[in-house]
């Protein structure tokens, strides 16, 4: 055995540093979408802060490159280690303690191994709400969601991770450790530290625990299922929501016809309602601390005005919360379709709303110009402006043959236009390794640099996932 599996073993114990040779490494080494496998040295579990600082130390010390790793649920490419066999993946699963909720404070501080559903979960059981929500939750981490400032559905009323983090825990490149569990909502005392690491990708340091904030339950939380006529109307019917329920506005999602028709082609059970004759359907959610009548009261009014206005061609409201989880559970089952469709090229874009409509109508026109047959899935969160704008192959071509010859070219053509309408080619997904080249082609020059300095400074020896977001070239010392 090499020295530092060796000395890994003694930091963490035998039974907690895995290689090819005791274990199936496939869950750690292969990137949730399969589409990557990578082959790791070894995975290593510490189950505290003080066990990642002293494995950081040690391969630090032996020039070994960390892969930081939470539930490895991540569409970019960004926890799973290459193909060289020489890189440390850094499991923080163990570290999945609640270490306190401050009731008066409304905050949390739990570890980064703590799934997000129980995250959720906890903090429902201490008569509050944590308001991060994604498909992923049962599986994906919380220090994964930081450290790629998570999204999701409820970022239009509560905003991403970094919005919900008051303060963090973090093993720096050189092993020591920051101690910065601030509760605090005030602290201008210098560079905010929180926000650097919150987004970084595991590239700066390694997030081990985290302070987050929680809400007050919701008295009423009222959920609707509209048919809009076309984007223009889709986003009409967004201003005219926040006119009329304000910061009550909880999310609003979009999603397109072939997106709701893959859907209910491989989960017939999930009887998805109104689409059929309409191009696209919305899914809004009211949460108000009002009583669920007065809330009613106002959600069935902005429907009724939306009627009028012809924003909206029909409409079902939820009459129960089992009736809103299942309307939920259709708009989170769409990439799942889509999977079960075959492989496809994947678009995690933002753009300004008001854009939105006019992007679409370009960019459905170019694809179909330069790939005829080819199938957009066009789906999400349109109350933030951020779409998963996802590429299917034509009836009848192989999914993983249409990504070999068309992912290159479909990807400079969407980020072209994303681009030129004044949008980001990541809004909640990340970097990873996948979009490292093009980061490079429309991140500002000036931006980049800074990107590359902060990099530099935090780590210099480059060892901390090394490849991802920004792709440098470090010497030895």
């Amino acid at each position: 055995m090499s020295p530092l599996l060796e000395a890994l073993r003694h930091i963490v114990g035998a039974p907690h540093v895995l290689t090819r040779a005791d274990a199936d490494l496939t869950v750690y080494e292969q990137d949730w979408r399969k589409r990557t496998h990578g082959h790791a040295l070894a995975v290593v579990r510490p189950a505290s802060a003080a066990q990642v600082a002293d494995v950081v130390k040690t391969c630090a010390a032996a020039g070994t490159s960390i892969v930081p790793q939470g539930g490895n649920t991540g569409l970019v490419v960004g926890s799973t280690p290459d193909s060289s066999g020489q890189q440390v993946v850094l499991s923080l699963s163990r570290l999945n303690a609640v270490r306190a909720i401050d009731a008066a404070n409304l905050t949390m501080t739990v570890e980064a191994g703590c799934i997000l559903q129980a995250v959720q979960q906890a903090a429902r059981d201490a008569g509050f709400l944590f308001p991060l929500s994604l498909a992923a939750q049962g599986s994906c981490q919380i220090g994964g969601n930081l450290a790629t400032n998570a999204g999701g559905t409820q970022v239009l009323r509560y905003g991403n991770a970094r919005e919900l983090c008051l303060g963090l825990e973090v093993v720096t490149a050189s092993g020591e450790i920051w101690h910065g569990l601030s509760g605090l909502r005030k602290d201008n005392t210098g560079y905010d530290l929180r926000d650097l690491f919150v987004g970084s990708e595991g590239t700066l340091g390694i997030i081990t625990a985290a302070t987050l904030k929680l809400f007050p339950l919701p008295a009423a939380q009222l959920t609707a299922w509209a048919a809009v006529p076309s984007l223009e109307a889709a986003v009409a019917l967004l201003g005219l929501a926040q006119r009329h329920l304000g910061a009550g506005l909880t999310g609003f999602e979009v999603m397109g016809q072939f997106a709701l028709g893959l859907t209910a082609r491989h989960y017939p059970q999930l009887r998805v309602p109104l689409y059929e004759s309409s191009p696209y359907c919305v899914l809004l959610e009211n949460s108000d601390n009002e009583s669920e009548a007065h809330a009613r009261v106002r959600f069935e009014a902005l429907l009724e005005a939306a009627l009028e206005l012809g924003h909206v061609t029909d409409a079902v409201v939820a009459e129960n919360l089992s009736q809103a989880h299942a309307l939920w559970h259709i708009r989170e089952s769409i990439p799942l379709a889509q999977a079960e469709e075959g492989l496809n090229i994947k678009h995690d874009i933002s753009l300004p709303v008001s854009a939105i409509p006019t992007f679409c109508t370009q960019t459905d026109a170019l694809l179909a110009s330069a790939i005829p047959g080819v199938r957009l899935v066009n789906f999400g969160h349109l109350g933030d402006g951020n779409l998963h704008y996802n590429v299917q192959a034509p009836v009848g071509v192989d999914g993983a043959a249409f990504l070999g010859a068309h992912e290159a070219q479909v990807n400079t053509l969407v980020y072209d236009q994303v681009h030129a309408f004044g949008g980001s080619i990541s809004a909640e997904h990340g970097v990873g390794s996948l979009k490292v080249d093009s980061l490079v082609k429309y991140k500002s020059p000036v931006a980049l640099e800074l990107m590359r300095s902060i990099k530099a400074a935090l780590d210099p020896q480059g060892i901390l996932n090394p490849g991802r977001i920004i792709a440098t070239i470090y010497i030895a010392a």
